[in-house]
């Protein structure tokens, strides 16, 4: 009765459904595991934004690679303006995703080492060689509260370190590019940067905090995708059924009618 599963569609077919089960099961495994590490980003985002802002000599230091569990970890650093040094950060966009710059100001600390501020973004000139108008920042010493952000790198942000830009324009935000620019040794420039989150100012704009409240579609692809592996097997069954009732009644129709022909006139 089931020999027609040895001929070569049901076993092309058999095959592929036993090699799609594997396949779709990983993808939604994949899956899965997006959604976790997204559940715990947003744990990571919300317990670093909601913690009460400490000094940033607690969690950098020169040389220091900033680890991503103390990503957007509140701080605060007290200093003045090195904004002689002042470069602006090439293709950023604001909320309203409008191409600009960032404005990276250095901040001279009060034991004369330095720290990178990213104090915001603002629009760009009329030809992209020109220098932006930046707003100056306040003189005097000051108190800057931010998030804490790791040294950008094209491998962990995807933009291509350009070279020959005009003067004064970086396309990353790194450390070792900016104690060159500054001129001072690495060994006095604290390691990652500052995204200044206050006080709040029209310009340059401030740049919002990361988005920790939604989880995205992971799980439900999840799912999905598992649902697909439960689905071969059972189609698989029900095209075995029907081909078996369709090789029923095709056999069913020649002894139908060999009782017709019998019949006389």
């Amino acid at each position: 009765m089931y020999r027609f599963l040895l001929s070569r569609q049901w076993v092309i077919l058999t095959l592929i459904g036993l090699v799609l089960m594997p396949v779709m099961y990983e993808l939604g495994l994949w899956q899965y595991h997006r959604h976790v590490h997204k559940v715990a980003q947003n744990a990571l985002i919300a317990g670093n934004l909601n913690a009460d802002p400490v000094p940033v000599g607690k969690l950098t230091s020169p040389g220091h690679e900033v680890p991503r569990s103390d990503f957007w970890r509140r701080v605060e650093a007290t200093g003045t303006w090195d904004t002689a040094h002042e470069t602006v950060v090439r293709r950023r966009t604001d909320a309203d995703d409008k191409v600009g710059f960032h404005v990276l100001t250095p901040l001279r600390l009060d034991d004369g080492r330095y720290l990178l501020v990213n104090r915001g973004w603002v629009d760009s000139p009329a030809r992209q060689t020109d220098f932006p108008k930046v707003p100056p920042p306040p003189s005097g010493t000051v108190t800057v509260t931010g998030r804490l952000m790791a040294d950008e790198t094209t491998a962990s942000t995807g933009i291509k370190d350009l070279g020959g830009l005009p003067d004064r324009q970086v396309m990353l935000i790194n450390g070792a590019q900016q104690a060159k620019l500054i001129g001072v040794g690495q060994d006095r420039l604290l390691g990652g940067y500052l995204e200044q989150s206050g006080p709040v100012t029209k310009s340059p704009e401030q740049i919002p905090p990361p988005d920790s409240s939604g989880i995205g579609p992971h799980m439900a692809y999840a799912v999905q995708w598992w649902l697909f592996v439960a689905a071969v097997p059972v189609g698989w069954v029900i095209l075995v059924r029907r081909e078996l009732r369709d090789r029923a009644a095709a056999a069913a129709r020649p002894a139908a009618d060999d009782d017709r022909a019998e019949v006389p006139v």
